[in-house]
């Protein structure tokens, strides 16, 4: 599979998704705003079937995704892509504001984690469309927020769920030419995401009552957990399209 190159957007569940695809002998063109975790990601690709190859890139912005989509296409055949790439809770943390309900939410806030969790989907996808034919996928990542209401964070989950029903629309218009599109919708993983939740006195999962109310299985998942998920939808399961599956332990049931 050397000669298919996917693409994998983001850090934590991209970082296993990256490793996974290489492990299966696929080139992949790991993407991220920072360089640091990038090379890591690469490094622990030296020794797997494929490769990973590093590439810095902000991909809410168009030229940015054009140079990502063109290096990926001088890699190889560019056939999969994976957009991870996204901001959430810790978010919050940097621009107050942005993970707030609609009355709390300003104008910027609410675009910029758009621009981040939504347009960059859009972008990212319309980019592969120029280069995708038969056989080739895409797996886009939303969230249980993306799947229900929340109490807060209200830009992010319109956004998730604007990624679930652009991909659902993909899967309809592209399935015809053989291009599949499906969404993995994660509950609470144990990524750098929630890392300043799970470390403080706000972890849900110390609390032998309340780390069962969060999900049946009283823990986080793993990123590996869900990048196995997302590497069968893009790969195996070959009469998915339009899929929306839940990678939660049971939170949503």
């Amino acid at each position: 599979m050397m000669d298919q190159v996917v693409v994998v957007t983001g850090a934590g569940i991209g970082r296993a998704t990256a490793c996974l695809f290489a492990e299966r002998g696929y080139q992949v063109l790991a993407v991220g705003r920072r360089e640091a975790p990038l090379a890591e990601t690469a490094q622990l690709g030296a020794h797997l079937a494929g490769g990973i190859v590093p590439f810095s890139a902000d991909v809410s912005d168009e030229a940015a995704v054009t140079r990502m989509t063109a290096k990926a296409c001088e890699l190889g055949r560019y056939t999969h892509l994976v957009n991870n790439a996204g901001v959430g809770w810790s978010f919050g943390l940097q621009r107050p504001g942005s993970m707030a309900a609609l009355r709390e939410t300003d104008l910027p806030n609410w675009r910029e984690v758009l621009g981040i969790n939504l347009d960059a989907v859009y972008l990212t996808c319309h980019a592969a469309l120029q280069h995708f034919g038969e056989g080739c996928s895409i797996v886009n990542i939303s969230s249980g927020g993306g799947l229900r209401g929340m109490q807060d964070a209200h830009a992010y989950a319109t956004a998730k769920a604007g990624v679930i029903n652009l991909t659902r629309s993909l899967a309809r218009t592209y399935g015809p030419e053989g291009i599949r599109s499906n969404v993995v919708a994660p509950g609470f993983v144990d990524t750098d995401m929630v890392e300043p939740v799970l470390g403080s006195d706000m972890n849900p999962f110390a609390d032998d009552v309340m780390r069962f109310q969060v999900t049946p299985m009283g823990r986080p998942g793993t990123p590996e957990e869900v990048a196995r998920t997302i590497v069968f939808l893009a790969l195996d399961g070959t009469y998915g399209n339009g899929t929306v599956l839940q990678v939660d332990g049971g939170s949503l049931a």
